[in-house]
């Protein structure tokens, strides 16, 4: 009898695994959706709020400081109140950020409070990087953990794929006066669907085990397993990594210590680098750079459609080879398509500056459409699964808490220099900057960044020279 409970159950199991996976991943999609979504609103903000390019920078940059905050707080919370509450919480910041901007009042004090909104929303995008993949990765098998954890990031670039259409349809459809609202409220649906499907999946195994919730764990992993025997591996796994937290919390190993400096820097570089190729400025403001090198504003909106399925195109490549050919080798070639299309944006901009029409729009367009598939086959793919790998185990989870606020401190910085820079110095100077920096990360991948790819996480820090 016992064993035909776990027949049917094998039955359902993989679709209740595919839904979670596919429920948090829609997460991912929102803050893919967030990211960019921004892009067809700069230059009504500019209008509405009568913001220098300063302040337009600021506008857009305070979503990133929100997502810093986000990314430092919500894996503490996502411990000690649930994966699937953060997950909730998270849905929330998402409707609540669409919500108040689209709705933000043109008064005086109306940039102040779309300030606000976008500060939340970007909490939640900072709190869905933590959450949404911890949740995927523990409420999957182990035989499919690596898939469904990839389609937190297929998502997030779909999402951004998204938001240009969206954008592109709305200016068609909605008057110019009002496109801007449409455009930021317009997430408030998926936000709404992303919390109604909250409540057809479940709390992880893991957190619940973690929290005396045992009986109640291991009935979930039942059914999200496809055997009895993948559910005892599942919870053997559960327990011994439990284990394991427990004997890192005794001995509270120090984190910025020389033991570790090596892979600290590591992770520093490879995020640092990952926001100085100007990726997050080129997203929140391609219509922007577009119609400044000549294109008009329904054309800008349309070429950014085409950088968008250019991301998506080239992040599933790189996904399909990343552990056949290697994260250093990833970065090499991604390393020098940066190269070779800011090296081009850079002069296209100065060679046309003043004087830009439909054909420097085009080359601006073949440029970044090059720029944006090499940071997808490159820094795009391989930046957080290295980050996971380089650290020892007793010091993962703050490695990589540590990778994602440098990366979203340079996020800000650069999103909110980009406008600035550009207003006062032009295209080619902002494009020639990112290049410089870009000639940089060539030199690291080269002479420092070790592969990691298919090198076991116990005997990483063996390879690295680390001590345990």
């Amino acid at each position: 009898m016992s064993d035909n409970v776990v027949t049917q159950k094998s039955s359902g199991a993989n679709s209740l695994v595919i839904r979670s996976a596919i429920v948090a991943s829609i997460g991912g999609l929102i803050f893919g959706f967030d990211t960019a979504v921004i892009s067809g609103t700069t230059t009504s903000l500019e209008r509405v709020y009568d913001l220098s390019s300063s302040g337009l920078g600021f506008t857009v940059a305070i979503a990133t400081i929100g997502t810093i905050i986000g990314a430092m707080f919500s894996g503490q919370l996502a411990d000690k109140y649930g994966r699937h509450l953060m997950l909730f919480i998270i849905g929330g910041f998402y409707l609540v950020g669409a919500l108040g901007t689209a709705f933000a009042p043109e008064a005086a004090f109306g940039h102040n409070v779309f300030m606000l909104f976008r500060f939340l929303g970007g909490i939640g995008v900072g709190m869905s990087s933590v959450c949404a993949p911890i949740y995927t990765a523990e409420i999957a098998p182990p035989a499919q953990r690596g898939r469904l954890v990839g389609l937190v990031q297929f998502n997030i670039v779909l999402g951004i794929l998204l938001a240009y259409l969206s954008n592109f349809i709305i200016r068609q459809i909605v008057s110019e006066e009002n496109a801007w609202r449409w455009m930021l409220g317009v997430m408030a649906f998926p936000a709404i669907i992303f919390v109604l499907l909250l409540f057809t999946v479940p709390e992880t195994p893991r957190w619940l085990m973690a929290h005396g919730r045992e009986d109640e764990g291991i009935r979930i992993s039942r059914s999200l397993c496809r055997t009895q025997e993948e559910s005892d591996l599942q919870i053997a796994e559960i327990r011994a990594q439990l284990a394991q937290d427990a004997e890192s919390r005794a001995t509270k190993v120090p984190f910025f210590t020389k033991r570790y400096r090596k892979v600290i820097l590591m992770a520093f570089a490879i995020a640092m680098f990952n926001q100085l190729s100007g990726v997050n400025a080129i997203l929140y403001y391609a219509p922007v750079v577009m119609q400044q090198a000549g294109a008009s504003d329904n054309a800008s909106y349309l070429m950014s459609v085409a950088v968008g399925f250019m991301n998506l195109i080239a992040t599933m490549t790189a996904l399909t080879v990343i552990d056949r050919i290697g994260r250093r080798s990833l970065m090499i070639v991604g390393s020098i398509g940066y190269l070779i299309s800011l090296g081009f944006l850079a002069i296209v901009m100065f060679r046309f500056q003043g004087h830009y029409n439909s054909t420097s729009s085009v080359l601006v367009l073949v440029g970044l459409l090059l720029f944006i598939a090499a940071h997808a086959f490159g820094q795009g793919s391989v930046i957080w699964v290295f980050i996971s790998e380089i650290f020892p185990n007793r010091v993962r989870g703050r490695g990589q808490s540590f990778g994602s606020l440098t990366h979203w401190t340079f996020a800000a910085l650069t999103t909110y220099a980009f406008p600035p820079v550009i207003d006062m110095l032009g295209g080619g100077v902002a494009f020639a900057i990112f290049f410089v920096f870009m000639c940089g990360q060539l030199l690291w991948v080269l002479k420092i960044m070790p592969e990691t790819k298919g090198v076991p996480l116990e005997e990483m820090a063996d390879k690295l020279g680390i001590e345990q």
